[in-house]
């Protein structure tokens, strides 16, 4: 994985701009090497290394591909180490057949067996290599290429979508399995994506396709046949009504820090937004009536589902479950009757394991309901219905305001359930710019006590709980020091032992909570350890840590939100400091679209 897209033009034509420029759309996603592959009438031209796009394609020369058709994909790696052998797109033992894949295929390495057995020249490790073997077996004992793809298809397990094309064969294909996949219909042209965000700037047409189909791509048509019996299948195509996202960091230096100053203003169009949006009202009547409800997400949406859960709690009297998407899987599926109702949380809407999830819910008949920021994803796809985050593209891999849009909708929904009034949510935009402000004289302050470690704590109690462990995943995340977010009261039972002079703890702490952190924090301080505060002001803590940032008085629900800010420019400002990409960290993807 983790992103593909293709094109077919009716002309050839320069095709490695395009296809670079798609190549930097998906890069949002997350990656670690990129590719690009062109056909012409002089055969198959494939570059690809580990790196960069722009820095892969200036070294290979992509701007110089020619054809009538183009592949491109950038690689999170999965299966196979990072290496210019697994990177994508791949060729088939002859240099014929040329793809790329998104998604992962659980049984590669028996098929790579098979391969050897068969006396394919197989190349690399990775995975998106076999789905292209898988193709090409079929296809040399006489089968066309949709009966090829149509049986490899059988012989491949996991969840995956790839695209792919034959030298000689004037068309572009690709099938879906799990993975995302949108088809764009243009003028003289057709192509196809993970996501549609790359599509956007060529076309406004597309069409969604479903698992299970192939789709044939020609410059003046699209077909699309079921995987099942190569029948046809008739969608007629949508048009994107919004507006076309640009990455454009503006006058900041990385995304991440202008997605941080956003918020502000995103959480205000969220406000906005949800005051005139006639689906909030059945939204509330479906989490009114579900017992129980269920709230699903991962990563930093698992963080906002917890935080969540203590909204509806407090607020509406709601008693609402918050887990991990395989947790629930695991845990929760035997237990799922016609009451329940699940709602999945998810920045992406392509995130596998919350996909999987959603599959478990819909054969158990229960309510499906999604919160996320994407219309076009395929979770939304597969909801009863959604509300939207409203927050546009988050361009840095590490979630953001995506993150505090989930918070305050979850805390909307909860006072609307409970009855009571909104209105001191409009607060919230100017808290936020306040609590920016702040951070400007308090950041490097909570910093200085930080980086002389690589080892820390974050500790949060009640409803800032999900706020430490909001806060220690950015750190871990962009700065690859690791930092653990626990209960404040659970830090007794066994973590503790870590403290040693000057090893610093950080408490988030809201309003109500401070008699109780207090306790917490002298644990730490009478063994030589230093506490710092990321509370609103109060003399009682202050006078009992060694560091403080204070945050404007806000009252104890909105406090989680507000000191959010504060934790995500203390990862910012230490990645930086210490010569990191915070927009796109090692090892990560922001849409996982692997189990």
């Amino acid at each position: 994985m983790c992103g593909i897209f293709g094109i077919i033009t009716a002309q050839e034509t320069n095709l490695g701009p395009l296809l670079t420029e798609a190549g930097r759309r998906l890069a949002y996603r997350g990656y670690d090497s990129a590719g690009c592959a062109t056909v012409s009438k002089n055969g198959i031209d494939l570059r690809k290394d580990v790196g960069r796009v722009d820095e892969v394609a200036q070294r290979l020369g992509f701007a110089e591909m020619r054809g009538r058709r183009g592949i491109v994909q950038v690689r999170w790696a999965t299966f196979g180490e990072l290496a210019r052998r697994n990177a994508q797109p791949h060729l088939d033992c002859d240099g014929d057949i040329v793809g790329a894949h998104n998604g992962n295929i659980i049984n590669n390495v028996q098929m790579r067996e098979l391969f050897a057995r068969e006396g394919h020249s197989v190349r690399g490790e990775n995975d998106g290599e076999t789905c292209i073997h898988a193709v090409e077996r079929h296809f040399d004992r006489g089968c066309d290429m949709v009966e090829a793809i149509r049986r490899a298809h059988a012989d491949l397990e996991g969840d995956y979508a790839f695209v792919i094309t034959h030298r000689d064969n004037e068309e572009l294909y690709a099938i879906k399995k799990g993975s995302g996949l949108v088809v764009g219909i243009g003028e003289g042209f057709t192509c196809c994506s993970s996501d549609l965000h790359s599509i956007l700037p060529l076309t406004r047409r597309f069409l969604r396709v479903r698992d299970g189909e192939i789709v044939i791509l020609r410059p003046h048509e699209v077909v699309l046949l079921r995987v099942s019996d190569a029948a046809p299948v008739e969608r007629t195509p949508e048009v994107f009504e919004g507006e076309v996202p640009i990455a454009d960091k503006g006058d900041f230096p990385h995304f991440i820090l202008k997605e941080i100053y956003e918020q502000p203003r995103v959480v205000s169009e969220l406000l906005r937004h949800l005051s005139k949006d006639a689906t909030v009202a059945r939204f509330l009547a479906a989490l009114r009536a579900a017992h129980p409800l269920f709230l699903v997400g991962s990563g930093s949406s698992f963080h906002a589902c917890l935080l969540g859960s203590y909204y509806f709690s407090r607020l509406a009297g709601k008693l609402v479950i918050p887990t991990l998407p395989a947790h629930f899987i695991e845990c929760y599926a035997p237990t799922l009757g016609s009451d329940t109702s699940v709602v999945f949380i998810s920045q992406s809407g392509e995130t596998k394991d919350v996909m999987n999830a959603v599959g478990v819910a819909r054969s158990k008949d229960v309510r499906v309901l999604s919160i996320a920021n994407l219309e076009s994803s395929s979770l939304v796809g597969a909801s009863e219905m959604s509300l939207f985050l409203q927050c546009g593209y988050e361009f840095s891999v590490a979630a953001t305001k995506t993150f505090v849009s989930e918070c305050v909708l979850l805390l909307y929904l909860a006072q609307q359930l409970g009855g009571m009034d909104t209105s001191s949510l409009w607060q919230l935009p100017d808290l936020l710019e306040d609590t920016l402000e702040r951070s400007e004289r308090y950041v490097d302050g909570v910093l200085a006590h930080l980086m002389a470690m690589n080892d820390m704590y974050y500790l949060g109690y009640g409803v800032t709980y999900p706020i430490a462990l909001e806060g220690a995943l950015k750190l871990k995340e962009i700065t690859y020091m690791h930092c653990e977010g626990i209960f404040s009261s659970e830090f007794k039972h066994g973590p503790l032992s870590a403290v040693a002079p000057d090893y610093p703890v950080v408490f988030v702490t809201a309003p109500h909570d401070v008699d109780m952190m207090i306790n917490h924090v002298n644990e730490v301080t009478c063994r030589g350890g230093i506490a710092i505060a990321l509370a609103e002001e109060d003399e009682r803590l202050r006078k009992n840590v060694q560091a403080y940032f204070p945050l404007p008085a806000a009252g104890q629900w909105l406090n989680p939100i507000l000191a959010t800010l504060p934790l995500q420019l203390v990862a910012y400002r230490a990645s930086v400091r210490l010569g990191l990409d915070p927009d796109y960290p090692r090892n990560l993807s922001k849409t996982l679209t692997v189990d």
